[in-house]
This record gives structure tokens, C-alpha cells and sequence, in this order.
């Protein structure tokens, strides 16, 4: 009995800190994904109110991805440096100061601001998470907790639209962005509750290692297919909403609601696409037909003037079936890093989302200011197809061993 109690409590201990680490870093993830849409679901009330059209809302989304490609490979470096606690708190602060700022002094220069730092507080997130996750949860347990937090992040994506129409509604548009600033700064404080050392005890792994060690084939691989997948959902979740009111008649409401489908669906495709990777190595087929499908269903959309059911109803399943890949994803990547590396590698990989993220707002929002709505979702569409190719030429790329006894 005596050699049991002893370690007993240091168990239970570890058990609830990393209850707790997970819990907060996700929920860091959840805000994260809010902040993405905080502007979108509202682009017909902005443009009204600044007089402006969607070419130049969609610059300061690529504004936004410019700040957050050029900034987020070099946090995970300083990461190792500072702690990701720390850099984490201090970016969601930075991205609650941009979305207060502009709720308080609503104009279009104030847009471009606060996008800028809301791009510089986003390319915290991916390095500061990863490397928290990978030091402070279990070995065993690691799977299941990058899937809680990727469910965590598609989650506050996924009921931003709704809160966001909901909150400007009964309190007005800045106010309802104020407050999403607001969340941020709770969230922060809230981080100071994660052991330090969880966040810290990766500095120096691999401090030899710089950007070149880390630039792979495979890394480089997997940057643009993160940059074909931000292209292929980037129109859907900035230009949905104007899209299907402008060129569908649909109801502002009815439009929201689709995108809310097809947001929350990813959300929760994410954890079956979790348990669908558990049992399957090949995860290049998971991605291809799950972009595949999606492809055929946004082209259904594109093509067609649905019903709000219907319209929810295709939407949601085109959601889940983009969600389901991402775990899929996130082993590729975790299998292309080297140990203790995983944060770094993060940071550079998802800076494809930022580059087609550059692009991607500009292009769609064009595409519905020359009132051309359906090709944002037949280039979606094309996009997604593109995707799944490029899922099926990274896995023809040879591995480092073989696998016989696979």
C-alpha cells in the first residue's frame, strides 16, 4: 500500500493538469477560429456602413494573411525563446486590442488595422499550441487531444457566423465586435492558469535546427497543400453569406444559417475524420474523397437555387465531409517533424493557409462584386478538386522505410 499511495496522487495531479492544459489551449483555438469569421457573416453591414466594396473588405483579408504568413514561422522560433505561454497570451491580447479598436472607431483605415493585427495575433496560435499539447499531455493521450483541440478550433468557427448576426442584431455591429476583442482578453487570463513549465519545456530541443533543416520536400509538400485547402474553403467562408443573398436571393438569415452548417459540420466531421484515422493508414484516400465529394456538392450549390433546408442540408454535409480529412492532416504533419520540433514545424506548414489566404479574398471577392456568385462556388469546387490531387501525388512520394509488416 505504501508504494501505491505515493503514486497514486502524482497521477491523478498529472491527470488534471493535463485536463487542464488541453482544456485552456483549446479553447485558445476555439477563439482563434471566432476571430477568423468575426467579419465575414457581417461583410453586408460593413460595406453599407464604410461605403466600400467587397474588393477592398477582401484586401484587408489578405492584409490579414500577409501579416499572419510573414509572422507565424518565425513564433514558432521564438517560442523556444520566451515559452509558448507567454507568446500565446500576448498574441490573444494583441487580437482582443484589434477587434476592441475598431468596435470603438469603425472606418475603413481602422479595418485595415485591425486586420493586420489580428493576422500578427493568429500566427501565435498554431506553434504556441502544438508545442504546448506536445509537452504537457501523454503520450498515450496525444491523439485524442489534437483531435479535442481541432474540434475546439472548427467549434468557434463554426458558431461565429450566428453569435456574430446575433450580437449585432441586439446590440449593433461595433458593439457585437468589441465584444468578440473582449472574449480574447478573458481568454488570456485564463492561460496564466497553465503551468509554466508546460509551456516552457521544450525550449532549446532542437535549437540547433533552423529553417533550412526544417524546409523538407515533405514540409514544402505539405505548405502548399495547406495553401490549396485554405483556397478551397476561403471563398465559402468569407463570401457565402453576400454570395447567396446577392446571387440566390437568399435571406440574410437563411444564408448565415447555411454557412453555420457547413461550419459546425466540419466541426464535428473533425472527430469522426479522428476516429477514421485511428483505423486507417491511408490517409491520402480519406483526403481525396472527402474533397472529392465536397467538390460535387459545391457545384450543386453553384448551380442550382436551393431551398434554406435544402440549402443547410447540402452545406452541413459538405462541411463534414472537409472536416473529416483534417485529422488525416495534422499526422501528416506530425510525421514529416522531427521530435520536439513538432511546434516549428506547424508554424511553417500552416503558413499555406496564410498564402492562400492572400489570394483568396481578393479573388472571390471580385468574383461577387462583377456579380459573377456562382463561380465562388464552382472555383471552390475546382480548388477542392485540386486538393484531393495533390493528396494523391504527397502519398506517391516515397517514405523513409518500408513497411512490411504493415
Amino acid at each position: 500500500m505504501r508504494v501505491v499511495l505515493p503514486q497514486t496522487v502524482p497521477v491523478n495531479t498529472t491527470m488534471r493538469t493535463e485536463v487542464r492544459t488541453l482544456g485552456l489551449v483549446s479553447v485558445a483555438h476555439l477563439v482563434s477560429h471566432f476571430h477568423m469569421l468575426v467579419f465575414p457573416p457581417l461583410f453586408p453591414m460593413l460595406r453599407d456602413r464604410l461605403g466600400v466594396g467587397l474588393i477592398e473588405i477582401g484586401l484587408a483579408l489578405t492584409l490579414y494573411n500577409v501579416v499572419s504568413a510573414t509572422t507565424q514561422a518565425p513564433m514558432g522560433f521564438l517560442v523556444d525563446r520566451l515559452g509558448a505561454r507567454a507568446v500565446l497570451v500576448g498574441g490573444m491580447a494583441i487580437g482582443g486590442l484589434a477587434y476592441v479598436a475598431f468596435g470603438l472607431l469603425p472606418s475603413y483605415p481602422m479595418l485595415l488595422l485591425s486586420a493586420a493585427l489580428v493576422g500578427l495575433a493568429n500566427s501565435v496560435y498554431h506553434p504556441c499550441d502544438y508545442a504546448m499539447l506536445s509537452v504537457g499531455i501523454g503520450e498515450p493521450r496525444m491523439g485524442r487531444a489534437f483531435s479535442v483541440h481541432t474540434f475546439a478550433g472548427y467549434f468557434g468557427g463554426g458558431i461565429a457566423p450566428a453569435v456574430m448576426l446575433l450580437l449585432a442584431s441586439r446590440f449593433g455591429m461595433s458593439w457585437a465586435i468589441a465584444a468578440a476583442g473582449l472574449a480574447a482578453w478573458v481568454v488570456a487570463v485564463a492561460l496564466l492558469a497553465v503551468p509554466a513549465g508546460a509551456a516552457k519545456r521544450r525550449a532549446h530541443v532542437h535549437a540547433r535546427s533552423g529553417m533550412r533543416a526544417l524546409l523538407t520536400p515533405t514540409v514544402l509538400m505539405l505548405v502548399l497543400f495547406f495553401a490549396m485547402i485554405s483556397l478551397s474553403t476561403g471563398g465559402v467562408n468569407n463570401f457565402a453569406v453576400v454570395a447567396l443573398v446577392d446571387g440566390y436571393g437568399a435571406t440574410l438569415t437563411a444564408a448565415n444559417i447555411a454557412l453555420t452548417a457547413f461550419l459546425m459540420a466540419s466541426a464535428f466531421g473533425v472527430l469522426a475524420g479522428g476516429l477514421l484515422a485511428d483505423r486507417t493508414r491511408r490517409h491520402s484516400e480519406v483526403a481525396t474523397l472527402g474533397f472529392g465529394l465536397t467538390a460535387a456538392l459545391m457545384l450543386l450549390v453553384g448551380s442550382t437555387t436551393l431551398g434554406p433546408l435544402s440549402l443547410a442540408l447540402v452545406m452541413g454535409l459538405a462541411g463534414f465531409l472537409s472536416g473529416m480529412i483534417m485529422p488525416s492532416r495534422d499526422m501528416l504533419v506530425r510525421q514529416a517533424s522531427p521530435p520536439g520540433a513538432e511546434g516549428r514545424v506547424f508554424g511553417i506548414v500552416t503558413t499555406g493557409f496564410n498564402f492562400g489566404g492572400m489570394v483568396a479574398p481578393v479573388l472571390f471577392g471580385a468574383l461577387v462584386d462583377h456579380h459573377l456568385p456562382a463561380w465562388l462556388f464552382f472555383g471552390s469546387a475546382g480548388f477542392m478538386l485540386g486538393t484531393a490531387l495533390l493528396a494523391l501525388v504527397g502519398e506517391k512520394r516515397p517514405r523513409p522505410a518500408a513497411q512490411p509488416g504493415e
